[in-house]
């Protein structure tokens, strides 16, 4: 009787752990999604930030949307962002200035991105007039070089956002190739911008693939499929589209994004329908993500 008791309870056991066993085997296979949930660009929502910060901070936590990219303050000190951030459970996790403020004020950049718990810090553009020549993507090596090991000590990672002129050709490449080969990857990485690679006439998922330590933001941004090359860096606000409705291949850009740096993406959106457009750009990630 004993010697059949034991064995009743060895095969229970043995139920329970082969079921423990599929069970975590199941949940480690399920799908993952390929992005997590989306942020937005504060430049999205500039015109309303521009007249009532408090206001628009909560229509965009009523779309769904906690996380920010600031590349303006409308007025307000860090400090005072943060705290409005804080008391709606939102974050700020790239905050974006300009050239010259990145070179010429460095130590405050760095200073107002740890107050609004930035971990990135990003230029979206090099000056330059004409065409964009090696002279200036040289220059801006050099720049961003230096800045960018100055945030690094920091504890903070700078990234160029590409805005569709470094894709001039140079030699085997385009310039945007010469900057990420020529900046030093401890301390310069980058924010890719779909809209200003598809308009370009790049591929967004060959240089994800070519490049996908380099990475680390990404700006969700669609542009109408009659839209032709552009290489000047500069377009009508009416270019761009409500994601999934456009030329990008946003499927094929997420699934190559899984395998990058990348660790936050934000809705781009430079309409002035932006408060009707956005809540369906992000649905529509959402619905391709698996969130």
């Amino acid at each position: 009787m004993k010697s059949n008791r034991l064995k009743f309870i060895k095969g229970i056991f043995l139920l329970i752990i082969i079921s423990v066993m599929s069970f975590g085997c199941k949940q480690q296979t399920e799908p993952q999604p390929l992005v997590p949930d989306p942020g937005v660009v504060s430049f999205s929502f500039r015109n309303q930030f521009s007249e009532d910060i408090t206001g628009t901070l909560d229509l965009i936590k009523e779309m769904g949307i906690t996380n920010i990219e600031f590349s303006n303050l409308f007025g307000i000190t860090a400090e005072e962002m943060r705290q409005l951030l804080d008391e709606r459970g939102m974050i700020c996790t790239s905050y974006g200035v300009g050239y010259n403020v990145l070179l010429n004020d460095t130590e405050q950049v760095a200073k107002d991105a740890h107050t609004l718990g930035a971990k990135y810090v990003r230029v979206a553009s090099i000056p330059h007039d004409g065409l964009f020549t090696l002279e200036n993507a040289q220059k801006a090596v050099e720049d961003f070089n230096r800045a960018g090991k100055f945030l690094k000590e920091q504890g903070i990672y700078f990234c160029y956002h590409n805005h569709g002129f470094e894709f001039e050709p140079h030699e085997d490449g385009t310039l945007f190739d010469y900057l990420v080969q020529n900046t030093n990857p401890d301390y310069v990485s980058f924010q890719m911008d779909l809209f200003w690679t598809v308009l370009p006439g790049a591929d967004p998922v060959e240089l994800l693939e070519r490049y996908p330590e380099r990475f680390r933001l990404m700006h969700l941004k669609d542009l109408k499929k009659v839209a032709e090359d552009d290489l000047s860096g500069r377009t009508e606000r009416a270019t761009d589209v409500i994601l999934g409705t456009g030329q990008v291949d946003f499927p094929a850009v997420l699934k190559a994004g899984q395998k990058t740096n990348i660790e936050y993406y934000y809705i781009e959106d430079e309409s002035p329908d932006v408060v009707e457009r956005v809540p369906l750009s992000r649905e529509y990630i959402i619905s391709i993500t698996g969130e």
